[in-house]
């Protein structure tokens, strides 16, 4: 795959992720409780997911650029949307952000590229199932059942687009006005997040509850990205001190390079799995909302 050690740790964690769910569906489809299919049609998207994000589905320009940030100050990826491309070049060229700025608002962009991926993957997946379920020919239960499996994908498709239009929005007013010194979160992950959050139904003390675990969530990523940046290097290093010849010191940077890829790997593992813990929560508040 020729992905760099920060990508491989990334593929690690949400391989894992993918692993855990599978085991769960597995117990829950023994015990009878998957009947619609629901929960495997979502496996089997996240697994597409993780396929087309790391270049497995066999598409040639499927695969993500191997780094989160940028390397003397040039990009190495497209951001495959022109609205996106011209937002970007007009931040790069304003002169209002600092080199660590551009980094942060490389990734957002790059959160927001991926955002739709997804958006789209979903709604191949729809459009197929609904295709088949026009096709039947006789109406069943099972078809009444599967009639409302669609109804809740419309529902995330609805949230997810419209998690897009705000974020396209707040990349489109940072790139202009550059990035406000009071805002109360950085990471794109918890900005959508919190975002979401206000408009799903927590009362006042909920909201509150939610904002400081956000925090907490935003102060793990942090550190999760100071990881993948020291792995990165120790790569640079390790392929340097090979060329060297000199066998201890080889065998240092190999040890320190393990110890800072299982370390990437376990707190990759950790964010993502908290992420998917809150998006279902905010998720259950935006549902609440609808009813």
């Amino acid at each position: 795959l020729h992905l760099s050690a920060v990508k491989l740790a990334e593929l690690h964690s949400d391989l894992k992720i993918q692993e855990k769910d599978e085991l769960s569906w597995k117990k829950l489809k023994a015990e009878g409780l998957d009947e619609d299919g629901e929960k495997e049609a979502k496996l089997r998207r996240n697994l597409n997911v993780i396929m087309t994000k790391y270049g497995m589905n066999g598409k040639k320009d499927s695969q993500l650029v191997d780094t989160n940030y940028i390397k003397d100050g040039t990009e190495s990826d497209t951001l495959d949307d022109p609205r996106l491309e011209k937002l970007w070049s007009k931040a790069k060229t304003s002169g209002k952000f600092s080199d660590e700025e551009l980094d942060k608002l490389w990734r957002e962009f790059k959160h927001h590229k991926e955002k739709i991926r997804e958006y789209n993957i979903l709604l191949e997946t729809v459009s197929r199932t609904e295709d088949i379920h026009k096709n039947l020919i006789n109406p069943s239960e099972e078809n009444l059942v599967k009639e409302e499996m669609l109804h809740n994908k419309h529902r995330e498709l609805k949230e997810r687009l419209r998690s897009i239009n705000q974020g396209f929005e707040r990349l489109r007013k940072v790139s202009h006005q550059g990035y406000d010194t009071t805002s109360e979160f950085e990471e794109p992950r918890v900005i959508d997040l919190w975002d979401m959050a206000k408009s799903a139904n927590f009362t006042e003390k909920e909201l509150e509850s939610f904002r400081e675990e956000l925090k907490h969530f935003e102060a793990k990523i942090e550190k999760h990205h100071h990881y993948q940046k020291q792995l990165e290097i120790s790569q640079q290093k390790l392929k340097h001190v090979e060329g060297t010849g000199d066998k201890d010191h080889l065998n240092r940077n190999k040890e320190k390079y393990a110890m800072l890829q299982e370390k990437t790997k376990e707190l990759g593992y950790k964010v993502k799995k908290h992420l998917q813990d809150l998006s279902s929560r905010i998720s259950q508040g935006l549902q609440h909302n609808e009813l």
